[in-house]
């Protein structure tokens, strides 16, 4: 295994190793990734002894600074463009209410134990005499080739310690396309419930990881079959089930929102274009109706969804910020282009589009080109067809009528000093009339043609012109 530590640095770690008398090696995702051909830049190294004293004299051997953690007994180091964690071998054990584990010192073996599957327990020797030497207890190349997800030890043990291993199992089948091996499903059915012991944040953050994953669909297949979706994102499991009135069906909205998802991941990695997809049907269970003529509806579901958008950020504790607004705004907005491509488009339909759309324009076509689901080819065929006139309509009307991120031609500063007006109900008539004439195509969006429509408008009004030169 010498040819996948040819980086300098493990040469040196080595080496330091044999003139301090332990024994250390490369351990974990690092190991797990060179087999994957994955690039990895974060490296753990754990030692038979002290972690941070070894860390010390490595640090002063590269002449770099070192990071101590003492309360966690880890350092860590930056060498190139590479992050080096340095922990002591230890042994782990746990309470009930807590996944913080008690730490003793161990052996490599205790070590290797205490890690979360076994494609993550093989470790890599860096002493001299045994350097590139693989130690893999648990079989976690075999589990690499099976392309399985495996505990080195009992699996409900594991997953009781430390709830937190549940969503990294499904993480890193989602991640990497692997199946998870049948104990860890039914370990993780079993203690899910222990997910409440896990902060928000951590649960987020690995959410956020299989959101981000090739195929996203993966990972929420897993976590709503073990119910763990149930429990950390119920909005979303609410989505599941097809109801039957009269034999007449509606399609299953949770399935449906995972092929968007991985629709949406075809085309972008950006994690909120992701959560658009996410959400963007999210309140159909609670606007579902059945109508004896029309079948099943979800009439406003885009408006209840953009209003539930915010309370499920806060609960998930994403960013309540411009990360938030935008999924919301799509969200609102989905359904808008796939009107459009229904329908003639016309000049004033673009335009309020790209009015309300702003910058994010594009993602908002992403999201709608995603949401085509449909199995029959001639409906996907045509929606597909019709999408590109109106992407080409959305560009012509943009190139000429310069609406997108739209600042009015005449403020309400112009208006109140032509007019000899104060802040009031007149003002704010005028500026609508203003820019529906140019949502409209009444008028065009520059500032002379809105001046003489201000003044037309105004006087209609009953309002005197005290001042024309604005």
């Amino acid at each position: 295994m010498e040819e996948y530590l040819d980086e300098p640095i493990f040469k040196k770690i080595g080496q330091i190793a044999d003139e301090m008398g332990v024994s250390a090696y490369v351990i974990g995702g690092f190991v797990r990734d060179i087999f994957l051909m994955r690039p990895s830049k974060d490296i753990d190294i754990v030692v038979l002894g002290s972690g941070i004293d070894f860390a010390e004299q490595v640090g002063r051997s590269l002449k770099t600074q070192v990071a101590f953690f003492k309360n966690f007994g880890t350092a860590m180091l930056r060498y190139e463009d590479m992050e080096v964690e340095f922990v002591g071998a230890r042994k782990e054990s746990y309470r009930a209410n807590s996944r913080k584990p008690i730490v003793e010192d161990g052996t490599l073996d205790d070590d290797q134990k205490r890690r979360d599957f076994s494609i993550n327990a093989m470790a890599l020797c860096l002493n001299k005499e045994h350097f590139g030497e693989l130690t893999d207890p648990f079989g976690g190349m075999e589990d690499l080739e099976n392309r399985l997800i495996r505990t080195p030890l009992d699996a409900r043990e594991t997953f009781s310690d430390d709830p937190l291993r549940m969503m990294r199992a499904i993480r890193f089948a989602s991640q990497l396309n692997f199946r998870i091996d049948q104990a860890a499903i039914d370990a993780i059915v079993s203690n899910k419930e222990r997910i409440a012991i896990v902060s928000k944040e951590r649960i987020t953050d690995e959410l956020n990881k299989i959101i981000l994953s090739p195929i996203p669909s993966v990972g929420f297949n897993y976590l709503f079959d073990t119910g763990l979706l149930h429990i950390i994102f119920p909005q979303m499991a609410e989505l599941y089930g097809v109801e039957l009135i009269n034999g007449r069906g509606h399609k299953d909205n949770f399935y449906h929102t995972l092929e968007v998802l991985d629709n949406i991941a075809l085309q972008t990695n950006d994690l909120w274009l992701r959560w658009a997809a996410i959400l963007h049907d999210i309140a159909k269970p609670a606007t579902k109706r059945f109508e004896a003529k029309q079948g099943w509806t979800f009439h406003g579901h885009e408006d209840r969804g953009a209003r539930m958008v915010p309370k499920i950020f806060g609960q998930l504790k994403l960013p309540l910020n411009e990360k938030m607004k935008l999924v919301q705004k799509l969200v609102l907005l989905h359904l808008r282009p796939i009107v459009l491509a229904q329908d003639v488009v016309t000049d004033s339909a673009v335009r309020r589009l790209l009015f309300d759309a702003g910058e994010d324009i594009e993602g908002l076509m992403m999201l709608c080109h995603a949401d085509v689901t449909t199995k029959n080819e001639y409906k996907k065929k045509r929606y597909r067809q019709n999408f590109e006139l109106v992407q080409q309509k959305l560009k012509d009307v943009e190139e000429r009528d310069q609406i997108r991120n739209w600042q009015p031609p005449i403020t309400g500063k112009d208006i109140m000093l032509t007019f000899g007006l104060a802040e009031g109900k007149e003002v704010g008539i005028i500026k609508n009339q203003i820019r529906e004439a140019i949502l409209e195509g009444e008028i065009r969006n520059e500032r002379e043609e809105a001046l003489r429509f201000m003044i037309e408008k105004g006087v209609a009004l009953g309002l005197k012109v005290v001042d024309d030169t604005h």
